[in-house]
């Protein structure tokens, strides 16, 4: 019975967030409450990207502005709203470092460190965010509750009405895709 409980309130925040996506969509002063809830975690999301806090803060005023921009074009698809975002967060951080890329480089300014490695992976997981949303409905919902919301195999299998086999199934074959995809790509 208490295994019931967390699913449940799973549910109920898929399904309030879901109201409050669409409140903010027909107006969009509603969208404070949708940023309340996710700020933290792109905002560290970004950081974490970033070697300077206030472009972090910048980036993040980015991707909230453009979230709030294409609202009435996103479509609920089951998966959470913060996958959207963090999709947002990945590629405006792969822009940002492909722009600064592209800056010239002040010849009395001291060469920074170069953030190849670091650039490579942010490009390599906004390409991973973008792999993502073109899995089939019932394998993105099933990756995006373990990896981004760190949900159980049990709840995600509740939340679905499917038996945790058949969630475990669809994350092996959601992640074979996902694999084979990376791979070709840097084939």
């Amino acid at each position: 019975m208490a295994a019931r409980k967390p699913a449940m309130k799973a549910i109920r925040e898929d399904a309030g967030e879901r109201l409050l996506v669409e409140a903010a969509q027909k107006d969009p002063a509603k969208f404070g409450e949708l940023y309340d809830n996710h700020f933290e975690r792109i905002y560290a999301f970004v950081a974490r990207r970033m070697r300077d806090r206030d472009k972090a803060e910048d980036l993040t005023s980015e991707v909230f502005h453009k979230a709030l921009a294409n609202l009435k074009s996103y479509t609920w698809t089951g998966a959470p709203f913060g996958a959207w975002l963090f999709r947002i967060a990945a590629n405006a951080v792969s822009d940002h470092w492909k722009r600064a890329g592209r800056e010239p480089v002040n010849v009395e300014d001291p060469p920074e460190p170069s953030s190849g490695p670091e650039q490579e992976a942010v490009e390599a997981q906004a390409r991973l965010f973008g792999l993502v949303e073109k899995l089939p409905a019932d394998q993105r919902c099933v990756d995006l509750g373990r990896f981004v919301e760190q949900r159980s195999i049990r709840e995600i299998a509740q939340q679905l009405g499917k038996s945790e086999g058949a969630v475990k199934q669809l994350q092996f074959r959601a992640l074979e895709r996902l694999r084979s995809q990376m791979e070709s790509a840097y084939a």
